[in-house]
Formats: structure tokens, C-alpha cells, sequence
């Protein structure tokens, strides 16, 4: 048995920053009305606020394209943001903002042709430095002009893609560093209150590189972004670059322990000094196709992590809201390891619940006192208005021990007894993938099938007795249970 005891004399904020952003496939995909449905969806239902995607710059999106006639001669550039300005209309049409990710680098401006994922995507620098501050300068003059200064004040601009790793960005640490460097000058000078940051790099890299360059060379620099994936514990560890330890380890164990996140995230706060800290992705895996995407695991280790790192993070943005996402190439078949909070039809998965439940939480978090130091079984309390709320989970990373735990819940109030509301996310709840298993794994599923899962995956409401103060509950593996206790505090 695992024990448990609310201290509610003791209370701390608890900022919903899980909910600033919401990562997404290539902005080109804003674009699709399936795309444009489930990002509603997540902001009226999990309630994140903003969203990022790569590629605002593409070829795809023809914002920068050089003319030529007939005869091949160029006519110069000509920029076209209408692409652009039909996202950003979508997206404050419905209560959203975009945290836009500066990049990559259009062809007719690149300084070589490489070129990554299925859309094209250029990674490489500029061939000048005055075509990029060009179209930078009349990409911010315009976003400006059309929504506002205030508007766009409100907005994030994040310079590049993970440009430590040579798949996003050809060039070194210090041409990133000159690129952010022009890039954040020209956006100031339209309007200095713009918010400006980065590395936006992988497995936390460059933090205290990009505050020491920032500082020692007068460059303007609003936050910090990185990313954390468990899976990228090896390489935080490593000290290399990314290049030098596939080519070194190749074939090392990618196993990582419990609370990973969290170390990344103390770690990154100590080194980004003052500077607000968004992790612009996260996720349970970094790994497309990885099953643990889709299944009750997810939920129990979002659960974790979002108790575990609060008040070390300004700003989380999960990667991904969906899987309609481009970056192989569209992956066939309902589930099949995607990064999505939904599958590609909008089905919601167990971590999408276990976001939903967390929206609906408080924003008061009180002390629990645990007697059994090791437990893989957790406990986050939080007050909301006159309702005390439990929030269990059960977790444990892939290849480590994790049983099936019961749990004891003093709530610090002897003589209660009375029912309470209790949802849960495991593998017989709040489970789509397995009633999907049950009709044969189909590749499509028609109407009927679609609304079945939907169904599926829903939390249900149970009731739950609490007597005398106790609450006992069993939790399977990788499982969450959500307990509202109402009039608590009444």
C-alpha cells in the first residue's frame, strides 16, 4: 500500500504553463480545414493559447520567390504573405497566437540546396545577409501594419529550428549565432517590444552559449527556448555534439530513468539565468512510430511530468496537437506511434485526456506528504474554488520495474465520508487504441467506426466512497485517476 496525507495549510501557485503553446506539422497545414478543425478543438477543449509550426518561410508557402521571364532573366524578388496572413486570421479568429518559428530559408535566397523532409524545407544560411534582413525587415513591417503593434506584441519570434542538429541547420553554433544576431536587430527595429529568443535547439544545447553570446555582444535576447525529450538523455549527457555521438554510439542503449525531464529542466533554468524558459517541444519520445505515443503510458508520464516541473518552466509547448504531420511523410493507419495529441480522423488518444484533466485543474497546489519513498505511484493535490482535487498516476520509464499499486489517501478530515466523482486513464479506460484493436487494426475507418472510438476514448465518470477521511484506490500500470472531493473547503 502506498500512503498518502493532504497538508492543504500548505499552498503554492500552480500556472497552467503547459498550456501556452502546441506544437504542429509545417505551417502549410494551417492551412486544411481537418487541420484547422482539431486545432480548435485542443484550444477550446485543453485550452493552449498558442500554436508553433516549422516552415513559415517555405518554398510552399510562397512568401519569398525570385521572377525571371521567358528568357530567364531575374526580375528580382517578390514577397507574398497572403499564406501567412491566412493562418494568422484562422488562428485569432479563434482565440489563438501564433509562436513563430522564423525559418527556413527560402531557395531563392539560400546559399545551398539542401533541403529536408518531403516539403522541402531549405537548412541552410543566407547567401547574403541583406537578403535575410530584407525579408525579415518587410515580413515584420507587414504582420505590424496588419494586426497592430499591440497584437503582434503579444506574439513569440523564435529564431530557427534546432539548429544544433546538422538535419535543421548546415551551418555551425557560430553562423546560428550571427543569424539570430541580424535577425533579432531587424525585428527590434520595427518595434523593440517585440519578443525575440532562442536556440531553439535540441536536448537543451547552447543555453548558456547563446545567454553569454547575447550578453557579451549587446544582442537582444527576451527568452530562451530549447527542447526535452526523454529519449535525448544520452545525448544531454554525452557533452558532444549531436554529430560526433551518433558517430561514436550509433548503437547505444537510448534507455533513460525516471524524472529525466525534470533534471533537464533544473538544469536549463540554472544556466538561462533570468531569462524566461519555454521548451517550445517536448514529448515522451522523440521517436515517430513509437507505440508509447498512443497508449495509457503517455498519459501517466505527461501526468508526472507536468506536476514535476512546475515552477521550473514559463512556457511548455507539446509537439505535436495532431497526427496530420508531414515530416517523413504521412503515416497510414489510425494509430500508428504519432507524435498527436489526436490521430490523423481527430480521435483523441489517452494523453489527450490526461490534458484535458489537467485544464480542468485549479490553480492552488497543496503539499502531499508521501510515506513511501520510491513508489512509482504519485500524487498531486490541488484546490479549485471550494473542491479539493486528486490527481494519481502510476509511471515508470520503459525497461524499469512498475507494478500494480493500491494507494491510501488520508484528505486530512477524519470524520468525512461521503461519494466523490472518479475518472481514470489506463488500459481498460479512456483507451481508443485498444477498442481499435478489437475491430482489427483497420488502415481506414468509416463513420460509425470513427464515432465508436471517439466514444472509446472518453473519460467516464465513476463514483467513489470515501470513508472516514480515506480514500483507497487501485492503480494499474502506467495508469492516471482524477478524484474531485466537492465542497472541501466550504
Amino acid at each position: 500500500m502506498v500512503n498518502f496525507k493532504i497538508n492543504s495549510n500548505v499552498q503554492t501557485k500552480f500556472s497552467h504553463y503547459w498550456e501556452l503553446c502546441v506544437g504542429s506539422s509545417h505551417a502549410y497545414t494551417a492551412l486544411r480545414a481537418d487541420y484547422r478543425q482539431q486545432l480548435k478543438k485542443v484550444h477550446d477543449e485543453l485550452g493552449f493559447k498558442y500554436v508553433r509550426f516549422h516552415g513559415i518561410f517555405d518554398d510552399e508557402m510562397s512568401v519569398c520567390t525570385e521572377i525571371f521571364d521567358f528568357g530567364g532573366k531575374s526580375h528580382g524578388i517578390v514577397y507574398n504573405f497572403s499564406n501567412i496572413d491566412n493562418i494568422i486570421d484562422f488562428l485569432l479568429k479563434i482565440g489563438m497566437k501564433p509562436f513563430l518559428e522564423l525559418g527556413f530559408m527560402p531557395s531563392c535566397i539560400a546559399s545551398d540546396k539542401g533541403k529536408i523532409f518531403p516539403y522541402g524545407g531549405n537548412n541552410s544560411m543566407p547567401k547574403s545577409d541583406e537578403e535575410w534582413i530584407d525579408l525579415i525587415a518587410k515580413f515584420t513591417d507587414h504582420i505590424v501594419t496588419r494586426y497592430g503593434e499591440k497584437e503582434v506584441e503579444s506574439w513569440f519570434f523564435e529564431v530557427w529550428n534546432e539548429p544544433n542538429l546538422p538535419l535543421f541547420f548546415s551551418g555551425t553554433q557560430k553562423d546560428y549565432f550571427h543569424l539570430y544576431e541580424i535577425t533579432v536587430k531587424t525585428i527590434k527595429e520595427t518595434d523593440s517590444k517585440l519578443k525575440v529568443g532562442g536556440p531553439a535547439t535540441s536536448f537543451n544545447a547552447w543555453i548558456s552559449k547563446m545567454v553569454n553570446f547575447c550578453e557579451k555582444n549587446d544582442v537582444p535576447l527576451d527568452f530562451i527556448s530549447t527542447h526535452h525529450y526523454p529519449t535525448d538523455d544520452p545525448l544531454w549527457k554525452s557533452g558532444m555534439g549531436i554529430t560526433d555521438f551518433f558517430k561514436n554510439n550509433f548503437d547505444n542503449d537510448m534507455t533513460y530513468h525516471r524524472g529525466i525531464l525534470r533534471e533537464m529542466a533544473q538544469k536549463v533554468k540554472q544556466e538561462a539565468k533570468n531569462y524566461p524558459v519555454y521548451y517550445t517541444e517536448w514529448n515522451v519520445s522523440a521517436f515517430i512510430g513509437d507505440v508509447l505515443h498512443d497508449e495509457p503510458y503517455a498519459a501517466a508520464m505527461v501526468a508526472k511530468t507536468l506536476a514535476d516541473n512546475d515552477g521550473l518552466v514559463d512556457g511548455y509547448s507539446f509537439w505535436t496537437f495532431s497526427d496530420i504531420f508531414e515530416e517523413q511523410y504521412q503515416k497510414p493507419s489510425v494509430f500508428h506511434g504519432g507524435f498527436g495529441l489526436q490521430t490523423y480522423q481527430g480521435i483523441e488518444k489517452p494523453v489527450y485526456r490526461i490534458f484535458e484533466i489537467f485544464h480542468h485543474l485549479g490553480d492552488t497546489r497543496l503539499a502531499v506528504i508521501s510515506y513511501n519513498s520510491g513508489a512509482t505511484a504519485e500524487l498531486l493535490a490541488i484546490k479549485k474554488g471550494s473542491n479539493l482535487q486528486l490527481l494519481a498516476y502510476n509511471h515508470n520509464v520503459p525497461n524499469e520495474k512498475i507494478e500494480k499499486q493500491r494507494i491510501l489517501i488520508d484528505v486530512a478530515k477524519p470524520n468525512l465520508t461521503t461519494d466523490c466523482s472518479l475518472l481514470r486513464i489506463d488500459e481498460d479506460h479512456a483507451n481508443a487504441k485498444k477498442y481499435w484493436q478489437k475491430l482489427g487494426e483497420p488502415t481506414y475507418v468509416t463513420e460509425t467506426q470513427a464515432k465508436n472510438l471517439h466514444c472509446a476514448s472518453e473519460l467516464k465518470q465513476e463514483t467513489l466512497k470515501i470513508l472516514n477521511g480515506k480514500i483507497e484506490l487501485e492503480m494499474p500500470i502506467h495508469s492516471c485517476a482524477f478524484v474531485t472531493i466537492e465542497n472541501y473547503f466550504a
